[in-house]
């Protein structure tokens, strides 16, 4: 469907040629007439779909014309990352329409906080925001969502993952119910489903299956110890010199730091990204990687979701993912828009399971390899179920949050 049958207004279907874009993804196809309607939805939609446009368009197309000095949209996003994605997002497709915006999110100094005040006392109308800093805002007692016509949940799943539920509860609490609920999230486990029937009003629900990884990617597994894990990279790298724009995927920042330190050593310019950097640091590097400026951008897993990077040339999942669908994020960071690209996952004894999780979601067998020979013989592959103690019975942890320190 192209997007001039979606009934949007013409300065911002102006804008939508402007960026390159005619046809509406699948997401966008059945979420924007919903939206525009002014009906609660929710939708499972998985990241590289085109779902921030799905929601910003709608909303957008509400606003052209309208003069209001009040907050007319609030998007909860889990990072900062995504909150200046969306944000700059909204510049772009609202760019021939008189719509303001601000991203709200932790890590800024003194002067970043004065300005989010103003924002927010001034009515901004369209504000992004990660949950714990809006809170600090609102906390103070300046802010005024009462006017408040459309909430929108992004990431959903990632920002309960990341223990935000009290958090969006609260915020909820400040804005009228009578709004329009938005929720996207990639996943619909039991904690978004109980969050959506407590929020939503009679929601429209879409469910965009989650699509296996896109058909240009080379996808690999190396069964590996933990020892062998950089060796095994600067051998894959080593071999795409070409490539230049690869990230590399860790579960925490202590590893980030652990493994760029040890690829500079073997000769290769990588770069590191997580909560050890401030915010402006931060977005120094990912304007460069964006830029092709730097060529291997090492990250904590958190980054797998809402970073809109193109046409990256390689995954490297140092660690395999807990999660079968965080598998699909990972690698749905490569072969976009119709490109070729490699995704590389590096799988140890304890993670064997989870690696059958992840080919048993995607209905496919990823190919195994050991290590190159001069790192030795990596484990044999032994599809397993999760571990645990010696004489228990089995028995299911619900899934803890991410602990800040790891992102």
């Amino acid at each position: 469907m192209q997007f001039t049958e979606l009934n949007l207004h013409d300065q911002l279907i102006e804008a939508i040629d402007y960026m390159g874009f005619q046809t509406a993804t699948p997401i966008q196809e059945e979420s924007i007439p919903i939206i525009l309607k002014n009906r609660d939805i929710i939708a499972c939609s998985q990241t590289g779909t085109g779902k921030t446009a799905a929601f910003v368009l709608p909303i957008l197309n509400k606003l052209v014309g309208v003069k209001t000095n009040h907050t007319d949209t609030v998007i909860i996003v889990p990072t900062r990352e995504l909150a200046i994605q969306i944000e700059q997002q909204i510049q772009g497709l609202g760019y021939f329409i008189s719509v303001d915006s601000k991203a709200i999110y932790g890590g800024g100094s003194g002067k970043d906080f004065d300005l989010e005040r103003n924002a927010l006392k001034n009515g901004t109308e369209i504000i992004v925001a990660t949950p714990g800093k809006l809170l600090s805002h609102l906390r103070l007692g300046y802010v005024n969502f009462k006017h408040v016509k459309h909430l929108v949940l992004d990431e959903a799943d990632k920002m309960l993952d990341m223990g935000f539920v009290d958090d969006i509860n609260e915020i909820i609490s400040h804005i009228s119910p009578k709004r329009q609920t938005i929720m996207f999230s990639a996943t619909m486990p039991k904690g978004i489903v109980h969050l959506a029937n407590k929020i939503l009003d009679n929601p429209a629900r879409i469910s965009m299956s989650m699509s296996k990884p896109a058909e240009g990617v080379a996808q690999v597994v190396y069964l590996a110890y933990d020892e062998q894990k950089v060796g095994i990279i600067n051998s894959v790298l080593a071999q795409h010199p070409d490539f230049d724009s690869i990230i590399i995927f860790t579960s925490t920042k202590n590893n980030v730091s652990d493994i760029v330190q040890k690829l500079r050593k073997n000769g290769f310019k990588a770069h590191g990204i997580s909560s050890n950097l401030d915010q402006a640091k931060r977005e120094e590097v990912l304007q460069k990687f964006r830029a092709r400026q730097l060529r291997i951008l090492v990250a904590t897993d958190v980054m797998s979701r809402g970073i809109d990077i193109k046409e990256i040339n390689m995954v490297i999942n140092y660690d395999c993912p807990h999660d079968a669908e965080d598998y699909v994020h990972r690698v749905g960071r490569t072969a976009r828009a119709n490109t070729k690209g490699e995704a590389v996952t590096l799988v140890n004894p304890k993670d064997m399971y989870r690696l059958s999780k992840i080919e048993r979601l995607i209905d496919a067998e990823i190919t195994k390899l050991q290590p190159p020979a001069e790192l030795g013989e990596g484990p044999e592959w032994k599809e397993s179920k999760p571990p645990r103690p010696k004489g228990k019975k089995p028995f299911y942890k619900k899934k803890k949050p991410i602990k800040k320190k790891d992102i």
